[in-house]
């Protein structure tokens, strides 16, 4: 299995990630543009997207959390002032939305979208780095290699259908052991730095502005050295199987 997959680097480097060309859907309204990193058995994605035009989707089919690496995305939709995201910004559309996407100039972002049955939260949701961070629960201690860190979140989205979760979360350095990662997880980051590990020893650095997509159940390491910062998703799943 793959331990992470790398969707972009803020300092321009390739990626050694392979993506291809697929849509999430019939209805994709990114169909041509999306490329693919990772999906998985229960109706889950990740990747990147180049972008330039415009479009109104009468309800939006999936959720996607979009963060924007490159230009600037416009999210439009009924009496709500547009969502204008540029670099290094976020937001969640929410499943049966309806709105209009507009790209003036080449934009591109990296994504995570998950299939909804029944949408219980509608909208565009803006992720915010300078997030209403509240506590949050810590790692237990045969995990961890270093004291216990202190962590913080701010969760603006969810769908309990599709097991959906986003926000911003942020925690004071820490060490941890190589484990099975309990959930699939897309993460953003806005602040620091953190260094993976890998059961085979090898690591895997990322600093700000970089995103990657760790599958559930994929064995992995966390070490930090300064407060780090960033936006995610998580999806809770029962099993997890590599399908890209």
């Amino acid at each position: 299995m793959t331990v992470a997959f790398v969707l972009h680097r803020a300092d321009g480097a390739p990626v050694s990630t392979s993506f291809r060309k697929g849509a999430f859907g019939k209805d994709d309204p990114f169909a041509r543009h999306r490329e693919v990193a990772w999906e998985g058995p229960d109706s889950m994605i990740a990747g990147r997207v180049s972008f330039i035009g415009k479009f109104d989707v009468a309800s939006f089919p999936h959720i996607e959390t979009i963060v924007v690496v490159e230009g600037e995305l416009i999210l439009e939709t009924t009496g709500e002032p547009p969502v204008v995201l540029g670099a290094q910004a976020g937001a969640v559309i929410g499943a049966g939305t309806g709105l209009r996407v507009r790209a003036e100039s080449r934009t591109r972002f990296v994504f995570c979208a998950a299939a909804c049955e029944k949408p219980s939260t509608r909208g565009v949701i803006r992720l915010r780095a300078d997030a209403d961070f509240k506590p949050s629960g810590s790692l237990p201690a045969e995990v961890l290699l270093s004291p216990a860190p202190q962590c913080r979140s701010d969760n603006v989205f969810a769908d309990d259908g599709a097991q959906y979760l986003a926000g911003t979360w942020d925690s004071t350095p820490y060490h941890r052991v190589v484990r099975p990662h309990r959930v699939n997880e897309f993460m953003h980051l806005v602040a620091g730095g953190v260094r993976y590990a890998a059961p085979d020893g090898s690591v895997l650095s990322l600093g700000t502005g970089d995103a990657i997509f760790v599958p559930q159940g994929a064995p992995i390491g966390w070490e930090s050295s300064e407060r780090v910062a960033k936006f995610y998703v998580v999806q809770s799943v029962q099993a997890s199987i590599e399908r890209a």
